[in-house]
């Protein structure tokens, strides 16, 4: 066993800054391996499960001059959400974190980001909305999760050319870009999973919110399923931190993203441009269909896709990207 601390990027604006990670004991989750095969690779998935938080012990957050302390929650979670005012260039900054046990200190780099002034954010799930996951399945889910290193797991065709347009979308100059959060029902354990992916497969560069973390390995088991009003809480909280944002929503039809949606569309009735759900079965589902006449009724363009290039067709006809 080993002490893992690990962090997530965070992301600032005008007054605010908030960052979070965990502190556990495991089997190196945080050192996914990309070349493991086979039974190797099922051991690695496996042992971002195996962890034991670390409760009320103290970190210490290290960012332009600031030193805040916090202590961590019951599953080893800590978040700063603090006030920070000092200028800073639009783009991605790192921050530290320290954790000092018994005379020695531990220490984590991460990112946060300053958007760049614009109009647009977006804001994607993960399973079956860019990577391939078979969520409506569980057995097919767990069988392609632990047979399949990263370098074998695929993104939807297309579905990286539609979220780098969107990443320039309204923008006219060489410089920024349009910020992206990922908010997953994954837990926090694939983290580091969902970054590497996304790195390998040249997806725009985001801010990644998941699920409470698993502490058992059987919790594995359950991975991505339950409750998912996690992710209309999160989502909430994106919305109300940069409120002058119209957003982009993309989702997929295997479980609640469709239902989320409408809700954020009722709560932010001027902030939401575009909702996509790409559709996960032949046939469709018919309250998906009803879900996003209702948003389409509130002034939302919408698009119920299977493949990318419709989305990306979509997108042109809106006005959306170039």
């Amino acid at each position: 066993m080993k002490l893992d601390l690990k962090l997530y990027r965070g992301y600032v604006n005008e007054g605010q800054l908030t960052v979070s990670g965990h502190l556990f004991q495991s089997w190196a989750p945080d050192k996914y391996k990309l070349d493991r095969r086979g039974i190797r690779h099922a051991f690695s998935i496996f042992h971002m499960f195996r962890i034991e938080p670390l409760v009320n012990k103290e970190v210490l957050l290290l960012f332009k001059g600031v030193k805040v302390a916090t202590r961590t929650m019951e599953d080893g979670y800590f978040r700063f959400s603090i006030p920070f005012g000092q200028e800073l260039t639009s783009g991605w900054h790192t921050y530290q974190v320290i954790y000092n046990v018994t005379g020695i200190g531990i220490t984590d780099t991460q990112e946060l980001l300053k958007p760049f002034p614009g109009k647009l954010g977006i804001i994607s799930d993960i399973d079956d909305t860019f990577l391939i996951s078979h969520s409506n399945s569980l057995f097919k889910k767990l069988y392609v999760m632990l047979s399949k290193n990263i370098n074998k797991r695929k993104p939807f065709e297309d579905v990286v050319q539609h979220y780098k347009f969107l990443s320039r979308a309204g923008r006219t100059g060489p410089e920024g870009f349009n910020s992206f959060f990922y908010v997953s029902s994954s837990e926090w354990n694939l983290y580091s999973f969902i970054e590497e992916f996304a790195t390998l497969h040249e997806l725009p560069k985001a801010v990644i919110k998941l699920k409470k973390i698993k502490t058992r390995l059987l919790d594995f088991l359950k991975s991505g399923r339950g409750d998912h009003d996690h992710k209309f809480v999160k989502i909430k909280d994106i919305i109300n931190f940069y409120p002058n944002l119209e957003y982009v929503l993309l989702g997929d039809d295997s479980q609640q993203d469709p239902f989320i949606y409408e809700r954020v569309c009722k709560l932010f009735p001027l902030n939401i441009r575009a909702v996509y759900i790409r559709q996960t079965d032949r046939g469709g589902h018919k309250k998906v269909g009803e879900a996003l006449q209702t948003m389409r009724n509130m002034g939302v363009a919408t698009c119920y896709f299977k493949h990318s290039e419709k989305a990306i067709a979509h997108s042109k006809k809106i006005g959306l990207i170039t």
